[in-house]
């Protein structure tokens, strides 16, 4: 499969599955306390947030956009992708219901630069 066909192959699982994530999405945007993976862990547990305020933050994949919200909390300005412009309206939706915004972007994250050292 070339990569455009991906791609548009990706975003259409996506866009399907989106429905599935709202409810999970709100709930994560309405939660006082950020937890992680499918065991709820709580995130001073996990140590993955490094101080943040006044930092830049991509979220590759940014689906509802929780993460995203998260960060922006702990005073960082977050930048959303996502390829789906389905999961991507769930994010927004988010933001207007919990008066947050800050940008989303529709786009394939698979050409992002890495380093090579």
């Amino acid at each position: 499969m070339d990569h455009d066909s991906y791609i548009l192959r990706n975003r259409r699982v996506w866009g399907r599955a989106a429905p599935d994530y709202a409810d999970a999405g709100r709930r994560s945007w309405a939660s006082e306390d950020a937890v992680w993976g499918i065991w709820r862990i709580p995130e001073p547990q996990v140590g993955l947030f490094p101080p943040l305020a006044g930092r830049d933050v991509l979220g590759l994949g940014c689906g509802t956009g929780y993460v995203s919200a998260r960060v922006a909390r702990r005073g960082a300005r977050p930048v959303g992708l996502d390829n789906s412009s389905a999961r991507l309206a769930n994010a927004r939706r988010f933001q207007r219901e919990f008066g947050l915004e800050f940008p989303l972007l529709q786009a394939d994250a698979s050409p992002m630069p890495t380093p090579t050292s």
